[in-house]
Order: structure tokens, then sequence, then C-alpha cells
């Protein structure tokens, strides 16, 4: 029970809001089981390690080191694929302050479609296996970048400077590369469709084992600059009026941290494919279990679970269910179908 209004003792928290005295804050509610950011993080670690362990080693036979060989080379490059997803994903989400909007609106994975496309139909299904994976790897990575900065070095740093004309470029850029991909698939032939979509699809179990090297290490480095970013990125997450006032150069920051995004979201799609709703899925899940807004706990979460995802999701199609389904299929369905929600939901406020 509330006590007197002329009573200068605290107020206790009632049951029912409109009984408490006006202007009394309403108490935070914590629960008993309530866990701080670090033990979230920590039973996060555990729960992935445990997925990465039972994939390696269940029902392994035969050839027990080259079963472990190929096996690990899917476990790292779905730490890959996890990492650049799920981060990249977080610092998008900061830089355009939208939990909405995801990288692949900037058209990046809609021109990995159009060139894969556009090799098939110029050359046939040899266009698919004309160059090495490790050639074909840095071109495809490169031609995203150079759309990147040519999109972000011109309108978001040039005379306009408008972040949200530059998102509108990037949704135009990337309906005309679909569409002209679509124009194209619609001229191959049935041997050629087939082989194209088999690329189209994301392919975490078949990624070249010669490249992950490289692109553990390119995302390493990333990872080291992000970490040292990440109360910078606490600071632009205000806003930027807010950020500005806080002494941020709000526009550097914002550029650069648009070209690690760009960087992450090339190589996760040259190496795998396009994974167009995973990244959003673990973004928007480790908003709502990392129990803080720091950069430094959300990070981390939102990484982890991508990688119980993978990992997980993996194990029980693979080994439980006997390749009952393909896990991009299985993610993106998940992803989208959070995605609708989200939106709806914020529709409807």
């Amino acid at each position: 029970m509330a006590l007197d209004e002329r009573s200068t003792g605290p107020v206790e928290a009632s049951a029912d809001p409109a009984a408490r005295p006006e202007g009394t804050p309403v108490p935070a509610r914590r629960g008993p089981r309530s866990l701080p950011p670090w033990a979230r993080i920590t039973l996060l670690a555990v729960l992935a390690a445990g997925f990465a362990a039972a994939y390696l080693t269940y029902d392994v036979t035969g050839n027990v080191s080259y079963v472990i060989e190929r096996r690990s080379t899917v476990v790292l490059t779905m730490v890959v694929v996890a990492f650049a997803g799920a981060v990249s994903t977080v610092l998008f989400h900061t830089v355009t302050d939208n939990r909405i909007l995801t990288p692949s609106i900037m058209g990046m994975e809609a021109l990995f479609t159009l060139v894969q496309t556009s090799l098939v139909f110029v050359f046939g299904i040899a266009g698919l296996n004309m160059f090495p994976p490790a050639v074909e790897f840095l071109v495809q990575t490169a031609l995203m970048l150079l759309f990147a900065v040519l999109l972000f070095q011109r309108l978001f740093t040039g005379g306009i400077g408008s972040l949200h004309l530059t998102l509108l470029v990037g949704i135009v850029f990337g309906v005309l590369f679909g569409s002209l991909s679509q124009l194209m698939r619609r001229l191959l032939t049935p041997d050629e469709f087939t082989a194209l979509q088999s690329r189209l699809f994301a392919r975490l179990t078949r990624a070249d084992p010669e490249l992950l090297p490289w692109v553990a290490a390119a995302v390493v480095l990333v990872a080291v600059y992000v970490w040292r970013m990440h109360r910078v990125m606490d600071v632009v997450a205000l806003g930027r009026e807010s950020a500005v006032n806080l002494g941020v150069d709000h526009r550097r920051v914002a550029l650069q941290t648009l070209m690690i995004v760009a960087l992450l979201t090339a190589a996760s799609t040259a190496l795998v494919g396009p994974m167009t709703f995973f990244g959003f899925m673990a973004a928007t899940l480790a908003y709502q279990l990392a129990g803080s807004h720091e950069h430094r706990h959300v990070m981390p979460v939102a990484f982890l679970i991508g990688m119980c995802a993978l990992v997980g999701g993996q194990f029980f199609l693979e080994h439980l269910l006997g390749h009952a389904g393909t896990l991009s299929v299985v993610i993106e369905f998940t992803g989208g179908a959070l995605f609708l929600y989200f939106l709806l939901r914020k529709a409807a406020r």
C-alpha cells in the first residue's frame, strides 16, 4: 500500500499503475533469474561451443581425419558467416538508426546475383567455373566494394550528404540489378537455369577451403577494429546531433562503418552466397537477449546467436534429420517471418 503523500518516506510499488501517486517512478522489474550481460555471453558461448563439438564428433566413422577436416572447414565457414552477417547488421542498424533495414538493402547481394547470372548468360554453364575460385572471389568482392565506395563517397560525403538518400539509391540499384538478373534468367536453357540456381543459394557446406584462411584473417582484422570502436558506436547510437555534441565526427565514423559493413557483406556473399535475413535475425534476437544496449555486449551476443543458429541448425538437419532440408532456406524463412513480425508490430504502433 502506498504511503500518504505527506509522508517523506519512500513510496512502495503498487500492483496497479493507476494507484501510484503522480510523478512516482515505475521501478524496474528485475526477476530473480535475470542475468548480467557477461553471464549471457558466457552461456551462449558454451552453447555455441557445444554445437560445434557435437557437429565435429557426432557419428565419426571411416577416415576420421578426413571427416574431421571437412567438418572443421564447415564450422570455420559458419564462424566467418556468423560474424560477418550478425556484426554488419548491428553496425548498419546503429548508423542508420533503424532496426528494420538490413545491409542487403544496399544492393550488393543483388549485384552478386547479377554477376553470376551474367556469367551463365554469356558463357553458358562453363561460365560458373571459368575462373579459379580465388580469382572469382576477389573479383566479386572487389565489384561489391567498388559499388559501395561509389555509392557512399558520392552521396554520403558529397554535396547532398543524405544517408537516407543513399539508402534509397541503394534500393533502386538493388531493384535494377534484380530486374536485369530476372530478365537474363528467363532467356536461359533449363540446364543453365538449374546450374545457376544452385549457385545462388547459400552454400555453407561447400565453401572453398583455400579461401577460408584469407577470409578469416580479414574478418579477424575487422573484428579487432570494430572492438576498438565499440565505445564510439555507443555514442553514434544516441543519434547524429547527440554524437556531434559529444565530439564525434559523425560523418567520418558513419562512412567508415558503412565501408566495414560493405566489406563484411561482400566477403560473406562472395564466399557462400546471399543470405538476406540471417543477419537481421541474429541482430534482432541479440537486442532482446543481450540485456544491454552497449555494443560490447550486443555484438558478441549477435555473433554467438548466429553461430548457434548455423552450427546447431546444420547439426540437426545433417545428423539427426538425415539432410531433411537446406539450412539456408530454413534460416531465410525464419528470418523473413521475424522481419514481417517486427515490421507489422512497428506499423501497428
